[in-house]
């Protein structure tokens, strides 16, 4: 498996979020480039500010196109994720807020896939794995630790064979497993792909630790929920609004201006989308058709019948609500025409609402819906078996008008049933039907669907017998429908339409004004009062009315039809309602006659007629006032409901703001971990630099451009008598220990020409110090102020006097003839002239490093001369021509001449004293 991780990353910041994993992992850690191929045991991260999909195996970058807090990278990325790696792909969702990856899961669960999603219990923030939970797309939800052994024995599913081995135990649990299914739901998957059936069998077999389809076949039957949680894992629920851009695009643009040219505003453009899943694809439809009648202002009525097996589906597409996630797949513009922003995602507006019908139906055994303008059958047939796709085409033929489209998926087409549609564009596979004569017989002959099991042991006569039969009683029904059965529409309580059956335009009409789909307000004159009174009576008491002849004015005269209403039969009979209409046939008028009225009978007649017509007016001023209590009730309906768009509206930007600030500060969080990291990188530098300045015993002062005082290190003190509120001061304002040396025209010298400067300084205590002035550079090489470190030299310049010293009185003694002692400041022997050793009769290892009084047997330990000595140490004077007459034990008596300086050296300190000798033998 490889690895690919896309969190929230702030675009404007580079991440670390690489190095912290590759910490913890021996696998190698990547950040995510374009086109790069992903590799097994690996880790991509994606890149900040990035975009990432996934096409034939390389991985494929760009930069965003939406604005922050509205991008949903987990859901592009899992999306195409499902489509490029189908049933190998796997999503599992972790802690974040928001509702990205969502939808991204829904695409991997229908492509077979395995989806992940972390306990929200468990979660630091719970609103992606919530909103993955609510929305049923989670095969797995545990714990992040818990993750590992299910990844695993999940990718030993996925990577077993899709089909089940054609061994005779295997094959008998796959048709038990079957059985089970049609006897529970009425839905046979006998003719589905084997690939995709088997595929999501053992997906399940693999959450209840089950290998043997036998043994899953009697958990089945043990454990009816079960049946019901494969039969919604069978079914295949993945769409999207305006899924496939480019075909919608040319239904828009091509085929529905064509469909919908020329169309009165009475005609009923008829629309059936089969296997509509949770209604994006119905929901497109009817919006392209909105725009369109609004952009050629036509003011047809739409009829969307969209259909499904799937019972909780249908429910979502009644709901018309869904997820924050659609803004991927829905424009801007879209979203504030079309829908209605809620607290946690979308609902679509009523006008639109009201195009589609939803309904649950088996699209293999169900009759089709007929007279069809266009029908949408996209990416279901790609599940079927070849046999059953050969047979649906035929029923789509059947179902549409001349000239009606058929819209398939890419993925799909009719196959060799070139007899009965004609491509409009193969790219989008649109196809023209054809009803000529050589094809009018084509639904007849094809035979329906036949489950597999259910022939058993029986010959194919006998099975072929039964599907003509089968066949002739449908084709049967549907002629006594259309022939015998009466015009009809079927209702809810109220009188609004659900379902039209037949021609009802004799008796119902479009009323005047808004438009109302409710048939008391669409029946034509004398048929609304007893309509009317016909449904409330059937709505509130549940009393039939069959047959009511009423006189009805069609076509500026008057008819008799008969009226009938019915409770619907069945688990919704108290919701819905038959309302049917039949023309009934007047007697012949035979003819009468004529005979002169009584002037008793004429007044009778004139007062009846008088109250009839009082009656008439005073029904007709209640109903008046009735009607304008209607208008100022939808007047103010509709002040409210402008009021309530505008706070939905002003609720949108809340929402879209808190969304904003979730995204920040999902990114602050990424931030702040990698400046956390930082801070802690930077806070050990900060010891160590610490350490380093206060071991080295430099002093060091840090200035910026005005050379004012940045930092400084203790040493720092003995040139500047700072302190720590100094920082941020003038180094002007600060007096220094040396006079004389001007360190601050130094340097604004060295800042102004950037040429560093360096000289050596003598303060109190006869110490040295070497003060150097150099640039203060940033990482990117720019000049920020100068930097004076001051370095103790004292040393070096003793040692180096000492040297100089020591070196003119070697010179200086090598030159003379007469005894020549140099002595240093405690009155040890330097160096000697050869004269001195000749003359007292003394090595060099007796004289040199001893003190004058210690030499030969303490010869020279003469009282006199060391009270001089120390007197010229001491105050600091020379003496000339001192005579000294002593008894040497080697040489005897002599009379010596002594003359003696001190020489000081640039220290400042007493380093030698020269000692010179004339002596006098007597």
């Amino acid at each position: 498996m490889a690895y690919v991780l896309v969190p929230h990353l702030d675009p404007d910041h580079a991440s670390l979020l690489t190095e912290i994993l590759q910490r913890v992992t021996t696998m190698p850690v990547i950040e995510a480039q374009d086109q790069l191929v992903v590799e097994p045991d690996r880790v991509y991260v994606i890149a900040p500010n990035r975009d990432m999909a996934i096409f034939h195996g390389s991985l494929q970058l760009s930069v965003p196109n939406e604005p922050r807090g509205q991008r949903m990278p987990i859901d592009a990325f899992l999306r195409s994720l499902a489509e490029d790696r189908q049933e190998s792909a796997v999503g599992v969702i972790l802690s974040g807020t928001g509702t990205d990856g969502t939808l991204g899961l829904r695409a991997i669960l229908g492509a077979g896939g395995l989806t992940l999603v972390q306990d929200p219990a468990s979660a630091r923030y719970d609103g992606m794995p919530s909103s993955a939970v609510r929305a049923g797309y989670a095969t797995h939800v545990t714990a992040a630790d818990k993750m590992p052994e299910t990844l695993l024995t999940g990718a030993r599913v996925l990577a077993s064979p899709a089909v089940i081995p054609a061994e005779p135990k295997a094959e008998s649990g796959m048709r038990r497993i079957l059985m089970q299914l049609r006897s529970a739901t009425g839905n046979d998957f006998s003719l589905y792909k084997k690939s995709t059936i088997g595929r999501r069998i053992q997906r399940r077999m693999s959450q209840h630790c089950i290998d043997d389809t036998e043994v899953y076949a009697r958990y089945l039957r043990e454990n009816p929920d079960e049946v019901h949680a494969l039969f919604r894992e069978l079914l295949i629920n993945v769409t999207s609004f305006f899924r496939d851009t480019e075909a919608f695009s040319v239904l828009k643009s091509e085929i529905l201006p064509q469909l919908c040219q020329d169309k009165p505003d009475d005609y009923v453009f008829r629309v059936w989308v089969a296997g509509c899943a949770t209604g994006e694809e119905s929901y497109s439809i009817a919006i392209l058709l909105r725009e369109l009648m609004d952009a050629s202002h036509q003011n047809f009525k739409v009829q969307i019948y969209s259909t499904d097996l799937d019972e909780d589906a249908i429910a979502i597409a009644r709901a018309g609500f869904y997820p924050p996630n659609i803004t991927q797949d829905v424009t801007e513009e879209r979203l504030r025409r079309f829908f209605t922003k809620e607290d946690s995602g979308y609902r679509i507006r009523k006008e639109i609402r009201e195009m589609v019908v939803f309904a649950i139906q088996n699209v293999i055994k169900d009759p089709p819906f007929t007279k069809l303008d266009l029908l949408c059958c996209r990416n279901l047939m790609i599940y079927l078996e070849p046999e059953l796709q050969n047979r649906l085409i035929p029923v789509f033929n059947f179902a549409l008008r001349p000239g009606g489209v058929l819209f398939l998926s890419p993925s799909e087409s009719i196959g060799n049933h070139t007899e009965l549609f004609s491509s409009l564009n193969r790219k989008c596979k649109f196809y023209r039907a054809r009803h000529d004569t050589s094809t009018a017989g084509g639904i007849v002959s094809t035979p329906p669907v036949i489950w597999s099991a259910a022939s058993g042991g029986k010959a194919p006569e006998d099975v072929t017998r039964r599907s003509t039969a089968t066949n002739l009683a449908d084709m049967t029904q549907r002629v006594l429908l259309q022939f015998f059965a009466p015009a009809a529409v079927v209702t809810d309580l109220k009188g609004n339409t659900l379902f039209v059956h037949g021609e009802t335009g004799k008796y119902l009409r479009p009323a005047p004004g808004q438009a109302s789909l409710n048939v008391i307000e669409m029946a034509r004159e004398g048929l609304e009062l007893e309509l009317r009174a016909a449904i409330h009576a059937a709505a509130s008491e549940g009393v039939l009315t069959l047959n009511r002849q009423i006189q009805v004015k069609t076509n500026g005269g008057f008819s008799t039809v008969g009226l009938s209403v019915r409770p619907l039969p069945g688990p919704d009979r108290d919701k819905l309602l038959l309302v049917s209409f039949q023309d009934i046939a007047g007697p012949a008028a035979k003819p009468k006659r004529s005979r002169a009225a009584k002037p008793a009978e004429l007044g009778r007649i004139q007062e009846l007629e008088h109250d009839l017509a009082y009656l008439k007016e005073s029904h007709q001023a209640a109903i008046e006032e009735q009607q304008a209590t209607n208008e100022e009730i939808k007047s103010t309906n509709e002040e409210l409901q402008s009021t309530n768009e505008e706070l939905q509206s002003t609720n949108e930007e809340l929402e879209t703001s808190k969304e904003e600030l979730q995204s920040v500060n999902e990114e602050l969080i990424t931030v702040n971990s990698e400046l956390q990291r930082k801070i802690e990188q930077l806070a050990s530098m900060q010891n160590d630099m610490k350490n380093l300045l206060d071991n080295i015993n430099i002093g060091i002062v840090f200035l910026d451009q005005h050379l004012s005082i940045r930092s400084f290190t203790r040493e720092a003190v003995r040139i500047y008598r700072l302190a720590d509120s100094d920082v941020g001061r003038p180094l002007a304002d600060i007096r220094p220990v040396v006079a004389g040396e001007d360190l601050l025209v130094a340097a604004q010298s060295v800042l102004d020409s950037l040429i560093p400067y360096e000289c050596a300084m003598r303060i109190d205590g006869g110490t040295w110090m070497l003060a150097r002035i150099q640039p203060y550079r940033t990482l990117e090489n720019l000049i920020d102020g100068v930097v004076l470190t001051f370095t103790d030299i004292t040393e070096r310049i003793k040692a180096v006097a000492n040297r100089d010293a020591l070196m003119l009185a070697e010179g200086i003694v090598a030159t003379l003839r007469e005894p020549l002692v140099v002595l240093d400041g405690a009155l040890q022997v330097i160096t000697v002239s050869a004269a001195f050793y000749r003359e007292f009769q003394v090595t060099p290892e007796e004289t040199l490093g001893h003190k004058i009084y210690e030499l030969g047997n303490h010869q020279w330990d003469i009282p006199a001369l060391r009270s001089l000595l120390e007197n010229i140490l001491a105050e600091a004077k020379s003496f000339d021509a001192y005579v000294v007459e002593h008894d040497f034990p080697d040489i005897g008596h002599r009379r010596i001449l002594l003359n003696a300086r001190r020489i000081v050296g640039r220290i400042g300190e007493p380093q030698m004293i020269l000692l010179s000798m004339e002596i006098n033998p007597s």
